[in-house]
């Protein structure tokens, strides 16, 4: 019946003007909010969301994530209806809107609530949420933390609450009354960070500041094989490395054992950088998905976007997220999918790097931001007035399946939801030697806010120039941090990388081996690699995306334990054979 019922959604898609994308990229392509920056208004206004959730629930995918006025429904994790609601009451006058807000469901009721540091707010309940039918369940919950999640265990009809956010204290677990949610006990700390051991949870950009404490937060729940799965998120939203680990116990209340395979969401390199506090789910299909935050952090440490990874659990019950080529066209739900190899489309990125022409520039935000492949920098027009424009030539004439779009919205007015503007209206055109254009997509009558477009073409596109021309902004000036063409160019791929060694400090040897220097020779074909490593070499669920280097300071290992290595080279034509295993004992 399920099935039945997301088929024949599926069909009237195209009814409703969608296409049918069998892909998404990250980030995903949604309605973000506006949020001015704290103590410095006069330079603008900044989209920003984080601390999302999702759950499948009666058919449909519900998203809740921070500060955002309501939240989001889908049928197929592609097209995102937004639904507009404040879920705090009047009283509340010190917060917004929901701040890392807690989504789950008992039986046929879905439960919300949100992060406070008072005994007050509202748990919501609601049976038909695709209706925006809310009411309180309970009008006062004593079981108020931040970052909270409450978890019902099926098997045992019982309801749990986790939180915490700190670089102090731990994370804890109470249980709720099953009739009334309120605490039925002292809250029981259950996990604290050992940063010590675990260079992934040391502070600063690349894991590498060991003055300041780092952040311990965004508990989350999920029971697999009678085991409970406590996952958390560390060291700090605003920095690539953040991540997302997990222990595991056979108990919801613990006691909790880390998971040799840690952190399980983690993402430091590639345009879209950054995957902790999120949360892990089901598809209409049972395959796990798992949810985080990506951080741009530029305007302000908070301005942040969502991204969704393939997940999973593999033979021995191990977490997993793959995130290689995780911010590459990937496939939608599906059934018989296999997480670990079967998401990524196969697309590759067309443009990196590869020469821009603009019609303006204001200041320093220079052209070729725009296809460097990091979603902190971008190029803006002068202006937001029509015709203002930006070419990419891939370079040679390559077949094109998808592109996305990604607005860095320079001198944005707006506060709050987008909701009344009329969205961001572009064409793209495509030319095979840059003087003779035809047009490709044509959303010049767009009405909806696309600060993410992904455009999936229902057939390749043979082309050399791509060219995006701005019709009309919400707000701000035409500005883009990532022009992304992903198809497949017509040359040989990478061959396989040589020389491939990564260094650490052997145990017998004082040294900090927390860190690796991972060292390789540059393979001339190729526009960059991705590293993989575990702790098992049939486990190396980790993957780091290098762009344009022969080596990088990896300082997430746990000091401990050994670690196996595996390299690869890419580039717009595809993949290379993967190189030999390596060992860092």
């Amino acid at each position: 019946m399920r099935i039945n019922k997301i088929i024949a959604s599926l069909l009237l898609i195209p009814l409703l003007g969608f296409g049918q994308n069998k892909t998404y990229c990250n980030p995903i392509n949604l309605d973000y909010g506006y949020c001015p920056i704290p103590g410095f208004v006069t330079q603008g206004k900044h989209r920003a969301t984080a601390d999302p959730v999702i759950t499948f629930f009666k058919d449909e995918y519900y998203l809740f994530s921070t500060n955002q006025w309501g939240y989001w429904h889908s049928q197929d994790m592609s097209h995102w209806k937004f639904e507009s609601r404040k879920f705090l009451r009047p009283e509340h006058k010190v917060y917004d809107e929901l701040c890392a807000p807690s989504l789950s469901f008992v039986h046929d009721t879905l439960l919300v609530v949100g992060s406070t540091h008072t005994k007050e707010f509202p748990i919501w309940m609601s049976t038909h949420p695709e209706k925006n039918e809310w009411k309180e369940l309970v009008h006062k919950s004593e079981a108020g933390a931040w970052d909270p999640q409450i978890f019902w265990d099926p098997d045992t009809d019982k309801v749990y609450e986790y939180y915490g956010s700190s670089n102090l204290y731990p994370l804890y677990a109470v249980p709720l009354n099953r009739k009334t949610f309120q605490p039925m006990d002292e809250p029981t700390p259950v996990l604290a960070l050992n940063d010590d051991e675990h260079g992934w949870e040391r502070f600063g950009e690349h894991n590498d500041n060991t003055f300041l404490q780092p952040f311990t937060e965004g508990a989350f729940m999920t029971k697999y094989h009678n085991k409970y799965y406590l996952q958390y998120g560390a060291p700090g939203t605003e920095f690539s490395g953040y991540a997302d680990g997990v222990y595991v116990g056979k108990n919801p209340l613990g006691p909790f054992e880390y998971q040799s395979h840690n952190p399980f969401s983690y993402k430091p390199g590639g345009f879209a950088r950054g995957a902790g506090h999120g949360a892990t789910f089901q598809d209409a299909y049972s395959q796990y998905w798992h949810i985080s935050t990506i951080g741009i952090c530029i305007k302000n440490n908070f301005e942040r976007r969502l991204g969704i990874w393939p997940a999973g659990f593999d033979a021995d019950d191990v977490l997993y997220s793959n995130m290689a080529y995780g911010d590459y066209p990937t496939y939608l739900p599906a059934q018989q999918k296999n997480h670990l190899n079967g998401s990524f489309a196969g697309w590759m990125l067309l443009n990196f790097n590869k020469p821009v022409q603009v019609s303006s520039t204001l200041g320093g935000f220079q052209p070729n931001y725009a296809v460097d492949e990091d979603i902190k920098t971008y190029w803006s027009a002068k202006s937001a007035a029509a015709g203002e424009y930006l070419i990419s030539d891939l370079g040679e004439k390559s077949n094109i399946y998808a592109i996305q779009i990604n607005y860095a919205d320079q001198d944005a007015e707006l506060m709050g939801k987008p909701e009344s503007t009329t969205g961001h209206q572009y064409v793209i055109y495509i030319s095979n030697d840059g003087k003779s254009w035809k047009k490709l997509i044509d959303k010049s009558k767009n009405t909806t806010d696309v600060p993410h477009d992904y455009i999936e073409l229902e057939k390749p596109s043979i082309a050399r120039y791509v060219k995006l021309e701005n019709i009309q902004m919400p707000t701000g000036k035409f500005a883009i941090s990532g022009l992304r063409v992903f198809g497949l160019a017509s040359g040989q791929k990478p061959g396989m990388v040589q020389n491939f060694v990564p260094l650490r400090s052997v145990p017998k040897i004082k040294g900090e081996r927390r860190n690796a220097w991972l060292k390789w020779q540059q393979e001339p074909q190729a526009d960059g690699y991705v590293i993989y490593f575990g702790k098992s070499p049939d486990k190396l669920y980790g993957s780091i995306m290098v762009y344009g280097k022969s080596e990088y300071y990896f300082n997430g290992l746990d000091k401990s334990d050994r670690y196996y290595f595996q390299i690869e080279a890419f580039n717009a034509s595809g993949i290379g054979p993967k190189s030999e295993i390596k060992i860092a004992e």
